[in-house]
């Protein structure tokens, strides 16, 4: 049973630390298990062991489904085969989709990384979580370690659970995945075009490619810095091939898994590996997307070679629409990543999972990557967390039992701020969508024009007044442009400090022990 939050991080997380690795780390989730009483901590360590490490001995893992999630970064509703591109190929996603289902209407809860992400881990409204904000190195803020995560949620039913890729929620210590649920990390903590060490000065003896040769970029492995890297960083089959022996690891020890997949691409610098460059008619975004898919093949092929595809549930999504300017689509919607038009918020959404999800199924049903936190604990048979979440778990979707949305109403948030909401195929812009356009209250129907072409507010006022009301109810619930009652706090530190200082020397609690 995921126990909310702050003494099953500190058990479950540090206890394995303790006894796996022989160290004890710095976080907030340990000061608050050493804070315990003797017999508070007595009985959750109890619960720790009984109830999660023996777990894995009354159930034999085939009952318990392996479950991959796959993230995109920028990536386009328009920007693979399987959802109508030319310019590029994408043919183990297409085969993904055929041997499962594509969503159409599935929704990244904001137009940019950081918030959306939190989305994902947490299965909140991003607002509810008080993630407003695209995450910043060196930053005093992250995901707060009372919040239940995906990877968490798996631990209650014994799963091993492993994140690579970029993470983007906070690069202190204590907000790292190995502090928030996940056994093992293997990625960047943030974006890679963001500078971290600008201030310090120029690095030495260092040969770094392209713009801010002053910024390099920590790649961490648990909580440790074991390399850097300058601004262009083609990483995508370092992370796949640390995905294959992960999984390879996992099957063979009969364990069930989580894996958390998280790509660079195509987030700028988009860098396609050297195999892949021109190889698509769509420059090196094009290239680079082709290179996700690369990547997702063999993923399903090392399923297969181990004789665990069928127990295996696969979810292929991303985490905003496309840069702008970049090379990337969001066709046939308008707008793009920063915009709250559809384009900006509605992505690809995969899910497979052979002899459990009807192949070759398409649906249009309002779905969200909020859902991902309830469906995966339906499918691995996990209670969820006792605070409220706002996703639903969409396995009666998934399934073709139902059409119908578990959303009366879906709302986007650009920051703090609430700016529209979607009902059906109705769709309210409370606030303008964008920098350039400058109309409050425009109203469409999503499913006669899916591009947010003609305003058709005049001609439906009962809807617009209805979809005010439920943006009102959105408001007294978590605020607008302010904190309200539903909103819980984000996780803060009283000190931030970068992985990487002057002249490119790792902090010295960031080191691997013997470096």
């Amino acid at each position: 049973m995921p126990l909310r939050a702050s003494h099953r991080k500190s058990l479950v997380n540090n206890a394995k630390h303790w006894f796996h690795n022989g160290m004890l780390h710095e976080t907030k989730a340990m000061k608050t298990c050493l804070s315990c009483s003797n017999h508070t901590f007595i009985s959750a360590f109890l619960v720790l062991l009984f109830g999660g490490w023996l777990s894995l001995a009354d159930t034999h893992a085939a009952t318990r489904p392996n479950v991959i999630i796959i993230l995109a970064d920028d990536l386009g509703y328009g920007d693979t085969s399987e959802y109508g591109c030319t310019t590029q190929k994408t043919p183990h996603l297409e085969r993904m989709a055929a041997e499962g289902m594509k969503l159409t209407s599935f929704y990244a809860t904001a137009p940019v990384c950081s918030p959306t992400r939190s989305s994902i881990q947490t299965g909140c409204y991003y607002k509810r979580v008080n993630f407003d904000e695209v995450i910043l190195p060196e930053s005093r803020i992250g995901l707060n370690n009372d919040e239940v995560t995906l990877a968490e949620i798996a631990k209650s039913r014994g799963y091993s659970t492993h994140y690579l890729g970029k993470w983007h929620l906070g690069d202190q210590k204590t907000f790292l995945p190995t502090f928030q649920g996940y056994d093992h990390y293997l990625g960047h903590p943030y974006s890679p075009d963001m500078p971290t060490i600008v201030r310090y000065g120029k690095p030495q003896a260092k040969r770094l490619t392209g713009r801010g040769d002053n910024q390099l970029l920590p790649i961490i492995q648990d909580h440790w810095v074991v390399d850097q890297l300058g601004y262009i960083n083609p990483l995508t089959k370092r992370y796949t091939d640390a995905a294959l022996e992960y999984i390879t690891t996992q099957a063979k020890a009969g364990k069930p898994f989580f894996l958390f997949f998280s790509h660079m691409s195509v987030h700028e610098p988009v860098s396609p590996g050297k195999a892949w460059k021109g190889t698509s008619q769509n420059g090196k975004f094009g290239d680079a997307v082709q290179e996700i898919d690369w990547s997702t093949g063999e993923i399903f092929k090392r399923l297969r070679e181990l004789g665990i595809d069928r127990n295996t549930f696969v979810v292929f999504t991303s985490d905003n629409g496309p840069a702008p300017g970049k090379g990337g689509t969001a066709a046939p919607l308008r707008g793009t990543k920063h915009t709250t038009w559809e384009g900006g918020v509605r992505v690809n959404g995969i899910f497979r999972w052979p002899g459990r999800i009807p192949a070759g199924q398409v649906s249009d049903t309002l779905t969200t990557v909020m859902d991902l936190l309830p469906t995966m604990a339906h499918v691995i048979g996990a209670r969820l967390p006792d605070h409220k979440i706002d996703g639903h778990n969409i396995w009666p979707i998934l399934t073709g039992q139902t059409t119908r949305s578990p959303y009366d109403a879906f709302y986007y948030y650009r920051q703090s701020r609430l700016v529209a909401v979607r009902s059906g195929k109705w769709k309210l812009h409370i606030q303008p969508p964008d920098k350039k356009e400058k109309r409050f209250n425009i109203l469409f129907d999503l499913d006669a024009d899916i591009g947010e072409t003609t305003d058709v507010a005049a001609q439906h006022p009962e809807v617009v007044k209805n979809l005010q009301a439920l943006a009102e109810k959105a408001r007294k619930d978590m605020g607008d442009d302010s904190m309200g009652p539903g909103v819980r706090p984000i996780g803060r530190v009283d000190h931030a400090r970068p992985f990487i200082m002057l002249h490119g020397i790792v902090r010295p609690d960031a080191r691997p022990p013997g470096s």
